[in-house]
């Protein structure tokens, strides 16, 4: 059976997909690097599903909830979240919502924010990628106000659809257009490094090895 562009990212690096992303003309790519893993161990890849929201301190407590649920109903199986919370204060990510992502089968959440209940999410094992923690949640102070549509992080643009590839290094987004050739030029890059490599540890000069490979 043919591996799917997210199976395939998941045996990739960052290092080799921004490699490939800049031999491609496209160095404005990755998420600011406060932005990592909670789990230094999670890889994440997937279509990004993108989300933005807003803080609103006077906000009934059960309309941020019912706003918040109605988020994770519409999340897509085979995705990872990408959230633009404008805001820096809270967190966008708990426990029982982790658990209700991971059980619809979403790959991941990476947010320009904040998340909370870390231990349990480590020991359920579903990949956030977040600038910060802090114990003080949504209720009565958040809501997801769009869907799907462009947002920003840092200096890069994301869009639904495009590909989200995050390891201990770091996240890339990758454009949908591009995410093809991209992982097979990864592919390809990974195996000549492992020639490099080889010819190294048999020996070769570094620099012998370069020029025989065109890469290092």
């Amino acid at each position: 059976m043919t591996k799917s562009i997210t199976e395939r990212l998941m045996s990739c690096y960052s290092g080799a997909v921004f490699d490939v992303l800049r031999e491609k003309g496209i160095t404005n790519c990755v998420l600011p690097s406060e932005i990592t893993p909670l789990d230094p161990s999670k890889k994440i890849a997937g279509e990004a599903f993108t989300v933005s929201g807003h803080l609103d301190l006077n906000m009934d407590p059960h309309e941020t909830l019912l706003r918040w649920t109605d988020f994770l109903s519409k999340t897509p199986s085979g995705s990872v979240v990408v959230c633009q919370p404008n805001d820096h204060t809270i967190a966008h990510m708990g426990e029982l919502s982790a658990e209700t992502l991971q059980f619809k089968g979403v790959n991941g959440y990476v947010v320009d924010g904040g998340t909370r209940d870390s231990e349990f999410i480590l020991n359920l094992g579903f990949p956030v990628f977040a600038r910060y923690k802090t114990p003080r949640d949504v209720v009565g102070a958040w809501v997801p106000d769009s869907f799907g549509e462009d947002i920003k992080i840092g200096s890069v643009s994301i869009s639904n659809g495009d590909y989200v590839f995050g390891d201990l290094d770091g996240v890339v987004i990758i454009p949908a257009i591009e995410a093809q050739s991209t992982v097979d030029r990864v592919e390809e890059v990974m195996n000549t490094e492992n020639l490099v490599r080889k010819a190294i540890l048999e020996g070769v000069d570094p620099k012998e090895a370069y020029l025989s490979y065109g890469l290092f």
